[in-house]
Parts: C-alpha cells; sequence; structure tokens
C-alpha cells in the first residue's frame, strides 16, 4: 500500500488520481487513520499552501509517520510536503521534520513571484525517483519558496530560477520534488511510478 497523507491541504485529489494510473492501490490516510500507516509500503505527504499551515495540519501525525519513516518505509514530499522535509523555513517559525537537514528561504528578489509554470531538470546524480527521465523533460512548478539542502549530494536535480534551486532531492529513504508530477503529464507520472517501484509493493 501507498499512502497519501490526508492532512487538509494539497491536490490529494489529483495525486490520488495520478498515482491511480500507475498503482492499484493508493489510499489516503486521514488523522482517524494513523495506525493504518504502519502497513503502508510508501507514505506520500502531499502539499499546497503555507509551511506553518501545513507542519500543525500534520502534527497529529508526526511521531508515527517519523517513526515509520525511520524504519526504512520509503517517503515523498511534493510541492511544500517536500519543504517540510527540512529543519526551518524563512516562511514561519514552525520547525520542520529534519528529515533532510537544511532550511527553506524565500526565491531571490527579481524574479517573478511565485514560480509559476513549466521547466526542466539540470541531473545532478542517479537516482531510482528519476529513472527514465532526462533534462529534456519539463515539470510543472508553483512555489515562492525553495529548499538549500546543508549537503549538496541531497540534491538530486536542480532547476534554474533566478537561482540553481533543489528539483529534486532525497537522503536514504527520503525523497521530495519541489514540483507537481501529479500535473506534468506522462513524465510527472513516471515519477510516481518510479516511487511506487522503490517502495516494492
Amino acid at each position: 500500500m501507498v499512502a497519501i497523507i490526508d492532512y487538509g491541504m494539497g491536490n490529494l485529489f489529483s495525486i490520488y488520481n495520478g498515482l491511480k494510473k500507475v498503482y492499484d492501490n493508493p489510499v489516503l490516510i486521514t488523522d482517524n487513520e494513523i495506525a493504518s500507516l504502519r502497513t503502508a509500503d510508501g507514505i506520500i505527504v502531499p502539499g499546497v499552501g503555507a509551511f506553518d499551515d501545513g507542519i500543525r495540519n500534520l502534527k497529529p501525525f508526526s511521531e508515527e509517520l517519523l517513526n515509520i519513516v525511520e524504519s526504512g518505509v520509503p517517503v515523498l514530499g511534493i510541492c511544500i510536503g517536500m519543504q517540510i522535509l527540512f529543519e526551518a523555513s524563512e516562511e514561519g517559525k514552525e520547525k520542520g521534520w529534519g528529515l533532510i537537514p537544511g532550511k527553506v528561504v524565500r526565491l531571490p528578489a527579481g524574479v517573478r513571484v511565485p514560480h509559476m509554470g513549466w521547466n526542466n531538470l539540470h541531473l545532478h546524480r542517479h537516482s531510482e525517483l528519476l529513472e527514465g527521465i532526462d533534462e529534456a523533460d519539463y515539470f510543472y512548478f508553483v512555489h515562492s519558496y525553495y529548499c538549500v539542502p546543508r549537503d549538496e549530494d541531497a540534491v538530486v536535480a536542480s532547476v534554474e530560477y533566478g537561482v540553481e534551486l533543489a528539483a529534486v532531492v532525497s537522503n536514504s529513504n527520503v525523497y521530495g520534488v519541489q514540483f507537481h508530477p501529479e500535473k506534468s503529464s506522462k513524465k510527472g507520472l513516471q515519477i510516481l511510478s518510479n516511487f511506487v517501484s522503490i517502495c516494492k509493493c
């Protein structure tokens, strides 16, 4: 089972429907069903909105989810879901999960905010998450802040938007994408399919 965390934020049905195209058994998990996370082969944390709101809404899940991730279960954070994986954000005061050391900062002055539209990736290193993806492939971004990992090796792929910013990150069984794979056509679905393969469902 791949579990999608339903914490009141994010394109839940978009990600559910996207995942459904490549995998038979996605399950939306609310805070009344947290115990069922223990049987998950993988977890997706979607997100649209503000960092602090995301952290607060996720608090009912946090302890259980972090224990599960620590046990080796893969997790994929999407957009705000990726930013929550980091330690802190300039957007708010809440602490992030710290699964990837680093911080989240505002896009630089001089660029249109939010960054909204299609961009191709610059691939830095191999990752199972990006199997079948190359630098000619475009993905859909909508964000005003971006992640800065403390360790540059955490960056799997980047994108140019005023600065070179992290678009895909990973740290062991923790993965994050700043763009929306569920809105990124065929290649976005490829990434979701790759995550399912990583989960070995």
